[in-house]
């Protein structure tokens, strides 16, 4: 009896070809990068999908990569109604004067501090609710069954869904609609897998004056804060909201409504029976 071979996997390594829709509608979400954009078949992130971002360490420039977008999002109320953009357990606590400095407005940003399947339960909620523009989350362990799961719930909550992982991941095919792989030397973008059609054969240059500019902004931010007084302590992000309990299968999230209690030291993740 012959293997059975993943239809990702043989998409993936180019031994077979996919077609192209020829109704493809282009993205609304661009890149804010116009190489990149240029590249992907519908100009953009894909809308309502979950796209992947593999790294070989933390902080490679995926930050840099997704600003713009989230910027773009966190300020446009019109269109997306003041949709929360929601950070699911990040490796590191979030620095917000970075975050304000790359455009993305404060009262758009939440975090949501969890652990293992936690934190994938979490994300699923979130890009399901439709209380969210966008969803990024850094799953530690998740398996084909995972990743399907928030490209569903991506798909129900009309969300950009994003997944930051390790870089090894891409040995395995996923259900991402977009695999961009961030590699360090030479700094590049290489898209494995887009919705829509064949993923260019060729890297894609990842430019460093963006984050040269951020990185001189947190520089600056930091003087600020050193000649501020001294007994004076600001807090470095918003207090992120806490898991209050078990998740249960059917309960559901509301990330912009925190728990109103005052005697809770930060907002709590609402859990509401179906």
């Amino acid at each position: 009896m012959s293997n059975i071979v993943a239809l990702d996997r043989l998409i993936d390594t180019r031994q077979v070809w996919r077609g192209q829709s020829a109704n493809l509608a282009p993205s609304s979400q661009s890149t804010g990068h116009a190489a990149l954009d240029a590249a992907l078949p519908t100009g953009g992130w894909p809308e309502a999908a979950l796209s992947e971002l593999l790294l070989p360490a933390n902080g490679v420039g995926e930050l840099e990569l997704l600003w713009p977008a989230l910027a773009r999002l966190s300020q446009d109320d019109a269109l997306h109604g003041g949709r929360m953009i929601v950070l699911i357990d990040p490796p590191f606590v979030p620095y917000a004067p970075a975050w304000r400095d790359a455009g993305v407005a404060p009262a758009r940003l939440q975090w949501v501090r969890a652990q293992h399947r936690d934190a994938l339960w979490a994300a699923e909620q979130c890009l399901r609710s439709g209380a969210c523009a966008a969803v990024l989350c850094w799953p530690q362990r998740a398996d084909d069954r995972a990743l399907r799961r928030l490209q569903v719930a991506a798909e129900t909550g009309q969300c950009l869904g994003f997944a930051l992982r390790d870089s090894r991941a891409a040995l395995n095919p996923s259900p991402a609609a977009l695999r961009i792989a961030i590699d360090t030397a030479p700094r590049q973008l290489r898209v494995l897998k887009c919705r829509g059609g064949n993923a260019p054969a060729r890297p894609i240059a990842f430019a460093h004056g963006a984050r040269d500019a951020m990185a001189a902004a947190a520089a600056r931010i930091e003087t600020i804060r050193s000649e501020s007084e001294p007994g004076r302590s600001e807090p470095a992000v918003p207090p992120p909201i806490r898991l209050a309990a078990q998740p249960s299968p059917g309960a559901r999230v509301d990330p912009a409504r925190p728990d109103p209690s005052p005697a809770r030291p930060a907002p709590v993740l609402t859990l509401r029976p179906r």
